[in-house]
């Protein structure tokens, strides 16, 4: 039985595609006390009510992670937090690197700060690929909110609060998916925009990122990132799946857009456990009685990317998933 069962949980950008995931999920199976919905955005958060029924152990507060003060009031007497909010569009950080900042670097911070002061039990992060030896500034902000929240427990080594970090892939479903997109323009016989024929991704679904979510909140003590073993995707074979026989054309990498995507580098291997169905990478520092979980160590040299990775979807299994979906 996981820890979350008539519990209290909090989630940040809850009105995002994970956080609706991740509501229908804990209604269903998790039989909380209340869930707390913290976004900004008024018409999300109605649009959220009604697709869950006005339930009510629904609770929504309207407010921005950059305001403390706000996050301290919608924490109190919650036992878990969930902390989705995040801006995420790799183009648009290169364009407006500082409210990236604003958002995921400082805004992470007061989730620490008021997860803190509210006694909070467990604060799970969810962060991205792109932290990975980023080479973009969404990454860049991204792998300072990894660092913030594996270091929180320092913060928090007198307190009850522990902090963890799950790292995933794309997530096949979610809002800004480029399954839609790719097929309204096969559906109007246009050219499908590929940026390059090799690139490749990884892919998990969302109820697996809900599921390996929660899974870490039973296995956390603080401190651990967390990486699923998922699968990879070849961008031609994603568009065979969607739209079969359709034109193509390339475009170009796209401003701070990798070829191949990364979720634990080789230097990062170093301290990088094998648990069997996931990779967990240990703290730099960890001075508040941190034990690591009994696993093994990766092979020297070891880095987990997309292009190399042992596990592939083919053009069938993507159109099963995407069937699922």
């Amino acid at each position: 039985m996981s820890i979350l069962k008539n519990s209290t949980i909090l989630i940040t950008g809850g009105t995002g595609s994970f956080g609706k995931a991740f509501i229908e999920y804990a209604l269903a199976n998790l039989e909380p006390k209340k869930i707390i919905i913290f976004s900004r955005d008024e018409l999300k958060q109605y649009e959220v009510r009604q697709l869950f029924n006005n339930d009510s152990r629904l609770r929504f507060f309207i407010g921005d992670i950059r305001d403390q003060h706000r996050l301290g009031r919608a924490m109190h007497n919650v036992d878990y937090v969930v902390h989705a909010a995040a801006l995420k569009q790799v183009d648009t950080a290169e364009y407006n690197p500082f409210e990236f900042v604003q958002t995921n670097i400082i805004g992470s911070q007061n989730v620490i700060e008021a997860s803190i002061d509210a006694g909070v039990k467990k604060v799970v992060a969810l962060s991205t690929d792109k932290a990975s030896s980023p080479l973009n500034l969404y990454g860049a902000t991204k792998l300072a909110a990894d660092k913030l929240f594996q270091s929180g427990n320092h913060y928090a080594a007198s307190y009850v609060t522990r902090f963890s970090v799950v790292r995933y892939g794309n997530v096949m479903g979610s809002r800004g998916s480029i399954v839609p997109f790719f097929k309204k323009l096969a559906a109007e016989g246009q050219s499908l925009p590929i940026t390059d024929n090799r690139m490749t991704r990884f892919w998990i679904t969302l109820p697996e990122a809900v599921q390996f979510v929660v899974d870490s909140f039973d296995r956390m003590v603080g401190g651990e990132l967390y990486v699923p073993k998922i699968s990879s995707m070849r961008i031609m074979d994603l568009v065979e799946a969607i739209a079969p026989g359709s034109k193509t054309h390339e475009i170009g990498t796209r401003p701070g857009e990798k070829l191949h995507e990364e979720m634990i580098s080789e230097d990062d291997s170093r301290r990088t456990l094998d648990l069997g169905d996931r990779y967990v990478i240990l703290p730099t520092i960890a001075e508040w009685g941190f034990v690591a979980p009994k696993g093994e160590p990766v092979t020297d040299g070891f880095a987990y990317r997309s292009d190399t990775n042992p596990e592939w979807l083919s053009v069938q299994d993507m159109r099963d998933l995407l069937e699922e979906a």
